[in-house]
């Protein structure tokens, strides 16, 4: 049973909101505030006329290059957060836009920079946006009042939208006034010029008179149209304050559900409770464990340490060990270089005694053979001598 009474209060209070959007929307009138205005181009920095239209329901500014054309050309979307101010510097550049700069600022970083016809043009086109930037805020926070997540009064909104339309309605004059401003300085600039140019030209002027003119003629129907607008938003504020009751009456269902979910809520803080002591002593058996388990860490990194430290000893000493290593390795190369150079002048010296033994031995035998021949002649001399001593006697 109670949740047939719960049903039936969710159904009561989308359906209040769904009928306060609607009367928000509709009240709040779509094309609130429109008119001629310089845009500087993102990209190129470059400023172009464009016909600007001011959606207050969603904080959108769709813009055309012309008014009379169907199709738009882009959009520029703020909201509650934004900034939206006069600015004190002249972005445009020329004299006649001191005071004419506007900014819009989003939270999303996209920056907006315009120019319009007078000072006063564009005063009201700021007025008239923050004036949809609390409307914008007003909407939101009625639906976060129905939705049980605020509190603001519902019968403000329709206040606050009464506000915009008032100034939408005094900022439409003072754009129209500007763009008056604006005829009358492009009519004055072609009766000066009159003279001076050919008939093509002036023919192209009267032309654009004639479509300044029309322009003039759609604003103030757009103007009278939102007059009627004005008027038929007190009929419908009575609507609304039926709309703000039957959602007063849901909310205070909502608050009969929001007390037994709190109930619900308390009950399961309790058995939350009971896991949360339990899951605390898990947590402390694990701490322990993790206690433990660093110890034995601790133990392990001081193995590897010492480890660590050996290895740089064994490394060290492997260090040394290549380096005598290579000192022995250098000293057998010339160890044994000092051996093949001993061996090549052993081997040169025995060559020479080689060579010096034959020169002797041949030497000996010469001088046997000398010896034999003064043997011989010796022998010759005595049988000689022996010869004529026997021959003398």
């Amino acid at each position: 049973m109670s949740s047939n009474g719960a049903s039936h209060g969710d159904a009561d209070t989308k359906t209040s909101l769904e009928k306060i959007k609607r009367q928000l929307a509709s009240s709040s009138g779509r094309n609130l505030l429109q008119g001629p205005l310089l845009k500087r181009s993102e990209t190129l920095r470059k400023w172009n006329e464009r016909w600007v239209i001011l959606d207050p329901t969603t904080g959108k500014m769709e813009y055309k290059v012309r008014r009379n054309e169907p199709t738009v050309k882009g959009a520029m979307v703020f909201d509650a957060n934004s900034t939206i101010t006069i600015s004190p510097v002249n972005f445009q550049g020329l004299p006649k836009y001191d005071g004419c700069c506007f900014y819009i600022g989003t939270p999303q970083k996209k920056d907006y920079f315009l120019c319009a016809e007078t000072p006063a043009a564009a005063r009201a086109w700021v007025s008239t946006l923050q004036a949809t930037q609390l409307v914008l805020k007003a909407h939101k926070e009625a639906v976060n009042t129905l939705s049980g997540n605020g509190s603001t009064k519902l019968g403000t909104v329709a206040t606050v939208v009464a506000a915009a339309n008032s100034t939408a309605l005094e900022a439409s004059k003072e754009i129209e006034a500007a763009m008056q401003i604006s005829m009358k300085n492009a009519l004055g600039t072609m009766l000066n010029k009159t003279p001076d140019l050919p008939m093509d030209d002036l023919s192209i002027m009267k032309e654009t008179l004639r479509v300044k003119d029309e322009e003039l003629q759609n604003l103030a129907r757009d103007l009278r149209a939102r007059d009627s607008t004005i008027k038929e938003i007190a009929e419908k504020l009575s609507d609304t304050a039926e709309a703000a009751e039957a959602a007063a009456s849901a909310a205070h269902t909502m608050d009969e559900q929001r007390r037994i979910a709190c109930a619900e809520v308390e009950r399961l803080k309790k058995v939350s409770e009971k896991q949360l002591e339990s899951s605390n002593l898990k947590i402390r058996q694990l701490e322990e464990n993790v206690l433990n388990l660093r110890k034995e860490n601790g133990q392990l990194i001081k193995q590897r340490d010492s480890a660590i430290q050996e290895a740089h000893l064994w490394r060290s000493e492997l260090g040394k060990a290549r380096e005598r290593a290579v000192i022995l390795e250098g000293a057998v190369v010339r160890a044994e270089e000092k051996v093949r150079v001993t061996e090549a002048d052993a081997e040169a010296r025995i060559k020479e005694a080689t060579e010096k033994e034959s020169a002797a031995a041949k030497e000996k035998q010469e001088l046997l053979a000398y010896v034999d021949a003064l043997q011989e002649q010796l022998k010759r001399s005595i049988i000689f001598q022996l010869s004529h001593y026997s021959f003398n006697k």
